[in-house]
């Protein structure tokens, strides 16, 4: 591994701090803004866009430091994401999976990360998480089968993270996530929604494949944050409870996505005029910005707090206890319910040109509504689970 680390030393991760990468988000959102359509179209984040993410060392800010990355906390992630996604969700979607995915392969036995980064640090990940694999138990390993959906960004991932079980006669084991190479996989064109085209969340399947033992993640220490990578990795982040401190990434991508909408409405709204008088004059056109900013800023500070503070538990070498869990889950979920509600405010507040597929207010609205029906931000769920525990339930 010494070979490795001196060959990635100067990779744009390496060394950098939290102000680099917010700067190089930054710097992107305007070439986000430009290909938003086209991203669009093709149903798939540009090849382009990729590249770009890595120069800048977005997608592995979160790898581990042995492998060139930069082990950033996932506040940080949550920053640049957000930062990303107010030029455009689909691709900033991709950065946030990818990056997540970093530090994800982080947690497993490092024979899986010598195998995907030893000799390709630069290689990247696509998952999906839903167990619908089935691992049957074979000598050094299993035998996988599943077909999977949702697997942001598979078109440019290197390998692939499978959610299943392992199941052995009538005895089932898990969830657990299994690594295979995306050249073990056949990828399924499915992906045709009417938010978040441009993220490529296209389904694959495998068929039967070796799968060694070393590349399965335990579900149940994952969950708890201290799978078997954490016994090299020791950055705070590789630690993090997996379904616990990690909606605040959904979090942000869709307050991200809300100022993105909040930009394009003002510019629009700032020259419009209807029936010969000014729509920004208008004084309920002022209450919904004043309104709609107000809850986005809320949202934005909710969801932030939230990953820092989460992140500061994990830095004192502490775990996050169950009840801090659920209320990370619950802040995350409702920033994005308060940044939707934003969203829907203010594409209500457009008229009736800003339905127009021409319109980039339209494509702003409907990838900001897909991000916030994410599973894992369903505000009634969330809150329900969290009002349990506070009442002792």
């Amino acid at each position: 591994m010494a070979g490795t680390a001196n060959a990635t030393k100067d990779r744009a991760a390496a060394g950098a701090t939290r102000e680099d990468f917010l700067a190089r988000a930054r710097a992107l959102v305007p070439t986000l803004r430009d290909r938003a359509a086209t991203t669009e179209a093709a149903r798939c984040v540009p090849a382009e866009t990729v590249a770009a993410f890595k120069s800048a060392g977005l997608l592995h800010m979160t790898q581990p430091a042995r492998y060139g990355g930069a082990e950033m906390g996932w506040d940080v992630l949550c920053e640049a994401a957000r930062t990303l996604a107010v030029g455009d969700g689909a691709q900033a979607w991709i950065q946030a999976i990818m990056a997540d995915h970093a530090a994800m392969l982080g947690t497993f036995p490092v024979e899986a990360q010598d195998e995907v980064w030893g000799t390709d640090p630069g290689a990247v990940l696509s998952a999906s998480f839903d167990p619908v694999g089935v691992a049957t138990p074979a000598a050094g390993g299993f035998r996988y089968a599943g077909r999977h959906s949702f697997a942001s960004g598979v078109d440019h991932a290197d390998w692939l993270i499978c959610g299943g079980f392992i199941v052995d006669g009538d005895k089932k084991n898990g969830p657990h996530f299994f690594l295979v190479p995306r050249s073990e996989a056949t990828i399924i064109d499915d992906w045709d929604t009417v938010g978040l085209e441009g993220t490529g969340s296209k389904s694959f399947e495998v068929e039967d494949v070796f799968v060694p033992a070393h590349r399965r993640l335990d579900g149940a220490l994952a969950r708890a944050g201290n799978a078997a990578g954490t016994a090299v990795n020791k950055a705070p982040v590789y630690r993090l409870p997996r379904g616990g401190l990690s909606p605040t990434i959904f979090g942000a991508l869709t307050v991200g996505m809300a100022q993105g909408l909040l930009a394009e409405w003002l510019d629009y709204t700032k020259g419009r005029s209807s029936h010969g008088l000014s729509v920004a004059g208008d004084p309920g056109s002022q209450f919904v910005a004043g309104q709609a900013s107000a809850e986005i800023a809320a949202a934005d500070a909710l969801n932030l707090f939230t990953a820092r503070e989460g992140m500061r538990t994990l830095a004192a070498g502490k775990a996050m206890t169950p009840a801090e869990i659920l209320l990370a889950k619950r802040n995350a979920a409702y920033a994005a319910n308060l940044a939707l509600g934003a969203g829907l405010r203010l594409i209500n507040a457009a008229g009736g040109r800003a339905i127009f597929r021409a319109s980039p207010l339209q494509r702003c609205y409907r990838n900001l509504l897909a991000s916030a029906s994410h599973f894992s931000i369903t505000w009634d769920r969330a809150a329900i689970a969290a009002g349990a525990s506070l009442l002792g339930k």
